[in-house]
């Protein structure tokens, strides 16, 4: 089921999932279909939609972020297997949902922090850096280079199924690592010397 993509063929994944975005965002979905785009795209598309709605997201944003789904369905499901992106609980339809979630948790996190403005959102930022230091130093020492790894992509904003795909090991065990590492942390900071 999960595909390695060369980088030109990432490119290439990219550049389909932007015509089908842009296909769906300017038409609706019975159009999509008799502009012979199939079923497939057009009930998942409608499916983004109300994600997006339900999620509260601005309404100018759900074409770019419908896109980003099908980039990483592109990336991660046989096209040949998108129809069963909908239907039952298979591993198609876990990726689906999974690109789902990260896109709409990627969106809430840049509104949250744009709402603060550049200012406040630069005060915030450099309030923590100090922090983040400390934990680094901490973390050098505490854990391991794999938990180091795993936290290093937390903190800049992968989800854990991405985290295991780089590190090429399971999604439980990057679960397990990085849980481990944030109660060692915690013990260090909470526990005194």
């Amino acid at each position: 089921m999960k595909a390695k993509f060369s980088a030109s063929t990432r490119r290439q994944a990219v550049m389909v999932a932007v015509v089908l975005s842009a296909a769906w965002s300017a038409s609706s979905s019975q159009a999509m279909e008799n502009k012979g785009l199939p079923r497939e795209v057009a009930d998942i598309s409608r499916y983004c939609q109300a994600c997006w709605r339900n999620a509260r997201l601005p309404a100018d944003a759900w074409a770019d972020c419908t896109q980003e789904v099908f980039t990483r369905l592109l990336e991660r499901v046989e096209i040949g297997q998108w129809k069963a992106v909908l239907k039952g609980e298979g591993d198609e339809r876990r990726e689906f949902l999974r690109a789902i979630d990260a896109v709409k948790k990627r969106t809430q996190r840049c509104r949250k922090y744009a709402a603060l403005g550049t200012d406040v959102a630069s005060r915030h930022e450099d309030a923590h850096a100090d922090d983040w230091a400390a934990v680094e130093n901490v973390a050098r020492e505490v854990l391991s280079s794999r938990q180091q790894r795993i936290l290093q992509l937390s903190r800049e904003g992968w989800g854990v199924p991405e985290i295991a795909d780089e590190l090429g090991t399971s999604v439980e065990r990057v679960s397990d690592e990085k849980y481990k590492a944030i109660r060692k942390l915690r013990h260090h900071f909470v526990e005194p010397a």
